[in-house]
């Protein structure tokens, strides 16, 4: 066989063997996307009222959801105070439109109403959230946050956790993230592009 006739005879073979690749390559890029890590979803927690609390009650609005403790002793009142000063910066109009929750990791000492007395301390309309602690940890867990006891001397304890202010848009959907260091300047200028 010439080989001008076998490369004709191998081109369609070519081609299908591509057209293959092609696919697999799609149905494998289609699969990575549903594969995603998904940060966010759905939560039942008490706010500082009693009342049940689940994400469904937000939806519409932005949210900024923070995990973290009253007794922390740094990382989260800056979180707090900072996204306070970011929605100062945002003006009225804006703010209305962005729901700030701060959900406890420490649900054995953070009662609603303790949460309630906390979040007051800051002027801006936050949502303090507890519950139990197989509640708290659904939340966490949906969200990817890492917390765990730290005991110290004399059966007291601080709680690790990861300090991340995720943002929220207003259909649950996660679209970016902020730290406890991120300077509220910063937060007021991302959410006014995301909420553009």
């Amino acid at each position: 066989m010439t080989g001008r006739r076998r490369l004709l005879l191998l081109a369609p073979a070519g081609l299908l063997g591509a057209g293959l690749l092609g696919a697999a390559g799609w149905t494998a890029l289609h699969r990575e996307d549903e594969g995603a890590v998904q940060i966010g979803g759905p939560f039942r927690l008490r706010a500082a009222d009693g009342r049940e609390v689940t994400d469904a009650d937000f939806r519409g609005r932005w949210m900024l959801v923070y995990f973290g403790y009253t007794r922390c002793p740094d990382a989260c009142p800056t979180a707090l105070q900072d996204m306070a000063n970011a929605l100062d910066s945002l003006g009225p109009e804006a703010k209305r439109k962005v729901a700030v929750l701060f959900i406890t990791v420490d649900p054995e000492r953070d009662t609603p109403d303790v949460m309630r007395d906390y979040v007051t301390a800051f002027d801006a309309p936050i949502t303090g959230l507890s519950g139990t602690p197989e509640q708290v940890a659904a939340a966490a867990k949906a969200y990817r946050v890492y917390y765990a006891k730290h005991p110290k001397a004399g059966g007291d304890y601080d709680m690790d956790h990861s300090s991340i202010i995720y943002v929220m848009d207003p259909r649950g959907r996660f679209v970016g993230n902020f730290t406890h260091e991120t300077a509220p300047d910063a937060m007021a200028a991302k959410l006014r592009a995301l909420m553009a």
